[in-house]
């Protein structure tokens, strides 16, 4: 986790070198930016007691950082890694959308033929007589009219009794329709999973031997696959947890099979495989031609194809689209007992997060939006000023001055970094650490002072040092924070 800060004390405090081709977590200004986001995963991590929280980020072909947080099984005091496996949950639905595309694209059938033409068995009872029919675009953009799962509890704890495939099947036409299709966005694990169904009738393939052979293979998604391993050091799987009780506890979750849910929910992998899964739709809108799916396949998927009467909902093929401070965000996300799972892309940017936690009641989006707030512009200043960067002058003294400080019982803690070539100071936990953020100016010795937004310079804070030259606290508006160990 104090990667990045062993990074910044060897090139943000130094003479100043010329940088030429090197890796983007070494550029001083992303490194600080590294150093700024672990801290912040670390601190929320630990105040909401989540187990385990493993991250990658990627940047075109390049997988800037990716670390673990906490424990994959605490029990164990298995620490968490960017290697730990994880439940995807319904990221799930990325892989078997592919391959419902892959089909299409060898001229199998096209996006607006009937499901029922090509899953015979398809009969549920269609409860709205003026409904179009419910085609295979309906089923990948969750606007099939369906409802939200086939009929048995397998949500329900503590056994999450999944149905096979054959009980799926067989409870269809006792099932009724939600919608009439095209009406309204209705999310479906039900329609995933029938978007499986068809990868296995046209294919003749099992659909986990479909997704092995033709999409986890070739991508060399290793760590990738449509079943969730037993939990331990062997499988490097995590083992998962409840959502936060009452009583400030989380409970140990069992382990569950997805069985015939599994092209929506079933597969598992870490991070650093869905970074390449990322690194490798980058690297295909980039050169086109054909690499396991077309090009203008993925463009396809990318793009809109489903927006909800009120505006509030918009869906690809698969993916979800969404517009956050003027950049679009193609992303999924994934729940299931005991796991959350957050698979987000910046298309603009070829900018990648991926953040997976072994517990229920997580908001890992929140981590993902972070990323690309901390990390996206320090990115772009080190891909713009790649041909010659150069370090900063700062006194190498500052370096002495980062570290945690305790602000009990007001806020958690205070932390002071590096920052812009200097240093600054954020409290944890925040729900916005970049906005948080304050920074500081030397002004002589061992007194600073607050720059505001329009840099002026605000109140003064002074590093207080004993007579070994051990900075031990720091003062603000008369008040001392002790420097935590």
């Amino acid at each position: 986790m104090k990667n990045a800060l062993a990074l910044l004390t060897a090139f943000w405090f130094a003479v100043p070198i010329a940088l030429p081709a090197q890796p983007l977590a070494e550029d001083p200004h992303v490194a600080e930016a590294l150093h700024l986001l672990e801290t912040w995963v670390d601190a929320e991590r630990a105040y909401n007691e989540i187990p385990g929280v493993s991250m990658a980020v990627v940047a075109d072909q390049e997988l800037v950082w990716s670390d673990g947080f906490g424990h994959a099984d605490p029990e164990q005091q298995t620490p968490a890694t960017p290697q730990t496996r994880y439940s995807i949950c319904s990221v799930s639905k990325l892989f078997t959308s592919i391959g419902v595309l892959q089909l299409r694209d060898e001229g199998h059938f096209e996006l607006n033929d009937d499901v029922g033409t090509l899953l015979p068995w398809f009969d549920i009872q269609q409860t709205h007589p003026d409904s179009p029919a419910i085609t295979v675009e309906g089923l990948l953009t969750h606007s099939a009219g369906l409802p939200r799962e086939s009929d048995y509890p397998y949500w329900t704890g503590p056994d999450f009794p999944f149905p096979e495939r054959a009980a799926i099947i067989q409870e269809l036409e006792e099932q009724e329709t939600l919608y009439p299709a095209a009406r309204y966005f209705q999310y479906s694990n039900l329609g995933l999973t029938l978007a499986g169904e068809i990868v296995t009738e046209v294919s003749g393939q099992s659909y986990a031997d479909y997704v092995q052979e033709r999409i986890l293979g070739p991508l060399d998604l290793a760590d990738t696959a449509p079943r969730i391993p037993d939990v331990g050091p062997a499988t490097r799987m995590a083992a998962g947890y409840s959502a936060m009780t009452r009583e400030g506890e989380r409970d140990r979750v069992p382990p569950f099979d997805a069985r015939g849910i599994t092209p929506a929910a079933g597969f598992s992998s870490t991070v650093e495989d869905l970074a390449r899964f990322a690194s490798w739709q980058f690297r295909l809108l980039e050169a086109g031609g054909t690499e396991v799916l077309d090009a203008n396949t993925l463009r396809e998927m990318h793009r809109v194809h489903w927006m909800d009467p009120d505006w509030d909902v918009a869906w690809g093929l698969g993916f979800a689209v969404r517009r956050s401070d003027d950049r679009t965000v193609v992303r999924h996300g994934g729940s299931c007992p005991g796991y959350r799972t957050e698979f987000a892309m910046q298309p603009d940017r070829k900018l990648g997060a991926v953040v997976m936690a072994n517990a229920n009641g997580v908001n890992v989006g929140s981590f993902a939006a972070q990323a690309f707030a901390i990390l996206g512009p320090a990115i772009e200043k080190a891909q713009a000023d790649a041909e010659a960067t150069t370090a900063s002058d700062a006194s190498p003294d500052l370096a002495r001055y980062t570290g945690t400080y305790d602000q009990s019982p007001w806020w958690g803690e205070l932390e002071v970094l590096p920052w812009d070539g200097g240093l600054a100071m954020v409290s944890l936990p925040s729900d916005a650490p970049l906005e948080a953020l304050d920074k500081l100016r030397h002004v002589e010795g061992h007194t600073f002072r607050r720059v505001r937004d329009n840099d002026e310079l605000g109140e003064t804070v002074v590093f207080e040092v004993d007579s070994d030259g051990t900075v031990t606290g720091l003062r603000r508006h008369s008040n001392v924070y002790e420097r935590l160990p």
